[in-house]
């Protein structure tokens, strides 16, 4: 019996997409179910950008385009990040894909040999460390420790370099955390990538979904314009999940491998979501603020309602919009909160192991709901939370 390729077998899914099946499963039986397993915003584009989409189509740009994508985006990228992140890049450096997950998978395809190790945050994307054993690579985790607020530890990431080590991701803020890095670590995780040489993967999707402070991008720092490769894309801060919009921000030399792929592959993104993702960029109306601002208020209020459970303990995120639950205080697995809250809450969330073993003793929960829905979650966690209570009693 033929079998397929060995490679598939070292891969894995994502915790968010199993817990979504079986909440709709729940959902097609009549069960009413909240839905706080996805990162997903409970936002969509402003309107100038369907208006936008739809005048692109009405002028036939529904054709092949540009492989790295059509050239007015590309422009709009780069003046965007000088906006947002006050650095510069050149547009010729940028590479479109279809989706966040794409350029990443292509960035490491593009600088990975197979036996290279991998330096990535855990808990974190699940996507980091699967993609890393499909092209042969070794991925190296490092710890985000609630003893050190999710930052990472740039002792334990020194000692964990070797000849063989070829690459860091980072990813601030990070999922699932919330984790914003300080400039302290960025600063140490730089000297580290040019001391020992290294290609840093910044994934930066979250980059505007932060609650304080200006962003800083991993590229500011001296020696790391050209060993950096920023991920972003159009999904989270732009509400445009299912556009299937990223990009990739890449070195001169690698730009060619990039583009290789691509037409490889998918040969060019959609030339009509392009041209609205140029009005996206620019937010004539204040979409992305608004959104942040209404994240803010949800990240007070969900935040204080969790703490108030019972065996639950959550640190307010610096950015994105998740809920880091530590669940010790409930004498149960993660799993099994989990499947209590979905099974008689109807509340979806995913054990904290979905992101790698340091996440098994928290859940994560997305607040990128509207607040009706929060509140009653929050209430109906309070509800089932008498489940471990009782266990806690009986010992």
């Amino acid at each position: 019996m033929r079998s397929t390729a060995s490679r598939m077998s070292v891969m894995s899914g994502e915790g968010a997409l199993s817990v979504y099946a079986r909440a709709k499963e729940l959902e097609s039986q009549g069960r009413s179910i909240i839905h706080l397993e996805l990162g997903e915003p409970d936002f969509h584009p402003g309107p100038s950008v369907v208006e936008a989409a739809v005048k692109a189509l009405s002028e036939g740009k529904d054709r092949y385009c540009a492989v790295v994508g059509v050239p007015a985006l590309r422009d709009e990228i780069a003046a965007y990040l000088s906006r947002t992140r006050n650095i510069n890049v050149s547009s010729a450096n940028i590479v479109i894909a279809p989706g966040c997950k794409t350029a990443l998978f292509f960035a490491m395809m593009a600088l990975l040999e197979s036996g290279d190790e991998v330096l990535y945050p855990d808990p974190g994307f699940p996507g980091y460390p699967s993609i890393a054993l499909g092209l042969g690579a070794v991925p190296v985790p490092f710890e985000l420790s609630s003893r050190n607020h999710f930052q990472p530890d740039i002792s334990e990431i020194a000692a964990k370099i070797t000849r063989r080590t070829r690459m860091m991701i980072t990813n601030s803020p990070g999922n699932p955390t919330g984790t914003v890095y300080t400039d302290a670590v960025q600063r140490g995780l730089a000297e580290l990538a040019v001391k020992h040489d290294l290609w840093v993967l910044s994934d930066e999707i979250y980059a505007r979904i932060i609650y304080g402070g200006e962003y800083v991008s991993m590229l500011s720092y001296p020696g790391m314009e050209e060993r950096t490769l920023i991920i972003d894309g159009f999904s989270k801060s732009f509400a445009m999940t299912g556009w299937r919009l990223g990009y990739t921000v890449a070195p001169p030399d690698v730009v060619p491998a990039l583009a290789m792929m691509a037409i490889n592959s998918y040969t060019c993104v959609a030339e009509f979501t392009q041209y609205a993702a140029i009005d996206a960029l620019r937010d004539r109306e204040g979409t992305t603020p608004r959104m942040v601002g209404e994240f803010a208020r949800r990240r007070e209020q969900f935040v204080r309602d969790l703490n108030e459970v019972s065996g639950f303990r959550c640190e307010a995120p610096e950015g994105a919009f998740y809920a880091w639950v530590d669940i010790r205080g409930t004498g149960i697995s993660a799993e099994e909160v989990c499947r209590i809250l979905l099974d008689e809450a109807g509340v979806a969330a995913i054990p904290g192991a979905a992101f790698g073993p340091s996440g098994k003793d928290f859940v994560r929960f997305s607040f990128a709901s509207s607040v009706a829905n929060l509140q009653d979650a929050a209430a109906r966690i309070r509800k089932v939370s008498a489940a471990w209570q009782e266990t806690l009693v009986g010992r």
